[in-house]
């Protein structure tokens, strides 16, 4: 009888627990324990829960969610601290998991993107063709003819992408007992790479060439290939770079503006969306989908060590900061591969080989979130609305410094130099002017992302409150140029740097993927060469977070992937 038929036998149903019942914790063995209650961790919990294991999650912080949390920092204004748009998270986790059923209610946004000139000029962009087609049409014809052609090339690749997501890489598996395994693993592969030539053979010689150039090509080159005109070409680049320390002319960052797509909203290709009440309702609906399932969520519970069985070489649970020991058959970590495999991984139980590649991964940062609480919208020189309710302007994201690639460019190199760019790149959204549920009325919750700020400064630190207050008003007074008296109506704010995005959220060098998504860090290189299918050197030691396949963005693959690979070695076992 393999452990999962076990398991079915003898299911056990827990519920969401603080640190007062750790002993309780502790008494059990458990099926399966998961180190972090992330969105991916929450999700592989729930879908193993769902195939009869008895499951535990263990997260350091108050609250689950990782960086997809709701936290009300200002009195009265409820901030997504970290991750703050909806449109990657999977469709099939969504409705596995029913998660709308569990409270997920998604706002489209329309129009979705607005770049404000200081020349007077503007470009929105959305869904509404006809209004794409307009606002193009305003900076260039030829561009308004070209910018629906290039849509439909993007959105085809993502067809293709979409079957890469949704399956772990077909990785070579390591110590196979017996040659039935072998070949049924061969036989799983050769599916694969056959569905994989089939999505080929479906998009032709002509767009497969199109969609090797797009992922190995610089995002600059792409876009310059298709358009002329700088505000477009620069709002489209943003995309390319966002959490990257990279610019629009990196190598390999044409792969990144699949993103603009690559998501949906309700079967609505590339629509992102806000999230009532905030990201953390996202991981608050899959968490309550695992509690439905029987997961025991705990929280205020660090992980400090795995435990390792001295003679089988293999984990068997994780000592918690104070002490206690909860035992399990296996463990997923939804924490970075860094922290995983140096921090918590014993010392002498990985090879110095893997444990080098581990250390050499890219965890570089320049990212800094600021989440304000304001007294009133933005009103942007460019605009004649001026109304407190707000305009098409308010509603998707708002691209500030942003009107060039050029001004990207020099804005990385100051970072490169060690130095907080000297003129940001932000691009602002205000959840609050579709989800009323997240601030008092009449005020507003604005969210900043922020390139480029090393982790490490030239000269200065972060933890120097003078340093941090300088950036932030740095930050606002370029706002103030597009929308004058905009510092004046802020009311309060809560400022992470890649530091801080390290410290309290456990993201490795602040980096909000998980780690760099390059070429050399993607699919089978995921997180390193030889380890990208979820497993790891550490026998019954999974990887279930964004530092797997496919990546970073709250998308819940790397979760479901891994338990579909945890649920198949369980049932061999």
């Amino acid at each position: 009888m393999s452990r999962l038929t076990r398991a079915l036998s003898s299911r056990r149903r827990f519920s969401a627990t603080t640190s007062p019942e750790k002993d309780r914790v502790a008494r059990n063995k458990w099926d399966a324990i998961v180190i972090g209650g992330g969105h991916n961790g929450l999700t592989a919990a729930a879908y193993l829960a769902r195939s009869g294991l008895s499951v535990a999650v263990l997260e350091r912080r108050h609250l689950v969610g990782g960086a997809a949390v709701t936290e009300e920092i200002v009195p009265g204004f409820k901030f997504s601290r970290c991750s703050y748009l909806q449109s990657l998270l999977r469709p099939s986790v969504i409705r596995d998991l029913e998660l709308e059923r569990h409270g997920l209610k998604l706002y489209r946004r329309e129009p979705s993107s607005f770049t404000p000139c200081l020349d007077g000029k503007s470009l929105l962009l959305g869904p509404d063709k006809d209004l794409n087609q307009s606002e193009i049409a305003k900076f260039s014809k030829k561009d308004a003819i070209a910018y629906p052609r290039y849509e439909m090339q993007l959105e085809k690749f993502c067809k293709f992408m979409d079957f890469i997501i949704d399956s772990p890489p077909p990785e070579v598996v390591h110590d196979l007992p017996s040659l039935a395994d072998k070949m049924k693993d061969k036989v799983r592969k050769s599916v694969f790479w056959s569905h994989c030539l089939q999505h080929v053979y479906a998009l032709g010689h002509k767009d497969m060439v199109d969609f090797m150039d797009l992922v190995l090509s610089p995002a600059s080159k792409v876009l310059n290939n298709w358009f002329e005109g700088e505000v477009l070409k620069a709002t489209l680049a943003t995309d390319s770079v966002i959490g990257t320390m990279g610019t629009a002319h990196t190598p390999g960052s044409g792969y990144v503006l699949l993103h603009h797509v690559m998501g949906e909203t309700k079967g609505e290709r590339g629509i992102w969306s806000y999230v009532e009440g905030g990201m953390g309702s996202v991981s608050a609906a899959i968490s309550k989908a695992a509690l439905e399932a029987g997961v025991h969520i705990m929280t205020n519970a660090e992980v400090k060590q795995l435990l390792v069985d001295g003679n089988t070489k293999e984990a068997k649970g994780v000592v918690l900061a104070d002490g206690t020991e909860v035992h399990s058959s296996v463990v997923l970590s939804n924490a970075t591969a860094h922290r995983t495999f140096v921090e918590l991984v014993p010392h002498n139980t990985l090879s110095d080989d893997f444990l080098l590649s581990i250390r050499n991964l890219d965890y570089s940062s320049a990212t800094t979130k600021i989440n304000m609480a304001v007294d009133r919208l933005p009103n942007f020189k460019c605009c004649e609305n001026n109304s407190a309710e707000g305009g098409p302007e308010h509603v998707g994201t708002i691209h500030i410094g942003s009107e060039s690639m050029e001004e990207i460019d020099v804005a990385y190199k100051d970072a490169v130099s060690g130095i907080p760019s000297r003129r940001p790149i932000i691009e602002m959204t205000i959840p609050s002017i579709l989800d009323k549920t997240i601030s008092p009325p009449g005020q507003h919750v604005i969210n900043l992302f922020v390139q480029y700020t090393p982790y490490k400064l030239s000269e200065g630190s972060w933890h120097d409150p003078v340093v941090r207050e300088s950036f932030a008003r740095r930050c606002f007074s370029l706002i103030d140029e597009y929308a004058p008296g905009f510092s004046a109506s802020i009311i309060g704010y809560d400022m992470l740097t890649p530091l801080d995005l390290e410290k309290e959220f456990g993201l490795t060098g602040g980096n909000i993927f998980h780690g760099a998504m390059g070429l050399d860090s993607l699919f089978l290189m995921r997180p390193t060469k030889g380890w990208s299918g979820y497993r790891t050197p550490l026998k019954g030691l999974y990887l279930c977070g964004s530092g797997a396949h496919p990546g970073g963005g709250v998308m819940g693959a790397p979760g479901r992937n891994a338990a579909s690979v945890v649920i198949a070695d369980l049932k061999k076992s």
